[in-house]
């Protein structure tokens, strides 16, 4: 799933860049990112310098040297190793409307090419739990996290206690994400086989926040058998196409 995730992801660089001077990236976060940000690592014909990479989320309050933290996350598994020169990250620790305003200001001047993103375990996209808001049209907001999306965080290991976990984070909002040209969302595992039945299958809307990707023109689901288990077999959904891989 990683690999054929990845290659999609590498031929849709590259044909962008054959045509752009400069392509603009919007990319996930967690565990259910690794495999696939690592084989896009090895992705030949990729000039990273010439990408432009924002990241969906990030916690309120913690500080990038926190093993937790996205920013950090983006820096040691896609800016460095890629080699990245132009990002912006969202720091947690400063205040967060004014990093939400002013990141949110940089990714509205023109379109973003391309998003990564994944399905929360309960149907989260981004950080926006169900209900999500689905019609602001405020980029970046700061919003609180409920407790399921909490559990996930403890659950894959980034924090040792709920109580640990932030309240609050920034995070895209639906609508900037559905901005995006292509979105090719990554979402491995048994533990997200809910969710994505949730979204692919049940109604879209606010309650299931990665639904909303059934109605985008250009958006990819890769699943595996685990995570693709409540999926009625392959193919395409509105304008968005999804399959098991693997």
């Amino acid at each position: 799933m990683a690999q054929a995730a990845a290659r999609h992801a590498g031929e849709s660089l590259r044909a962008l860049l054959a045509k752009k001077e400069r392509v603009r990236l919007l990319a996930a976060t967690g565990a259910s990112q690794f495999e696939f940000l690592q084989c896009l690592g090895v992705e030949q014909g990729i000039d990273w310098v010439r990408v432009e990479l924002f990241h969906l989320d990030e916690y309120v309050g913690l500080p990038v040297t926190h093993p937790a933290s996205f920013a950090k996350y983006i820096m040691e598994r896609i800016i460095q190793p890629f080699g990245i020169v132009k990002y912006h990250l969202l720091d947690g620790t400063r205040d967060p409307q004014q990093i939400a305003s002013e990141v949110g200001k940089a990714i509205s001047e023109t379109q973003v090419d391309l998003a990564f993103c994944g399905i929360g375990e309960n149907g989260h996209l981004a950080f926006n739990d169900p209900p999500a808001d689905f019609e602001t049209d405020v980029p970046y907001l700061v919003v609180s996290l409920d407790e399921a999306c909490r559990r996930q965080q403890v659950g894959e290991g980034w924090f040792a206690t709920l109580e640990k976990v932030p309240r609050r984070a920034l995070s895209i909002s639906i609508r900037q994400l559905m901005k995006a040209n292509e979105i090719i969302c990554v979402v491995p595992d048994e533990r997200k086989a809910k969710a994505v039945e949730m979204c692919l299958h049940g109604p879209v809307g606010p309650e299931a926040p990665a639904s909303i990707l059934r109605v985008h023109p250009n958006a990819t689901i890769y699943l595996d058998p685990a995570s693709a288990r409540g999926v009625v077999g392959d193919g395409v959904v509105g304008g968005t196409s999804a399959g098991a891989a693997g």
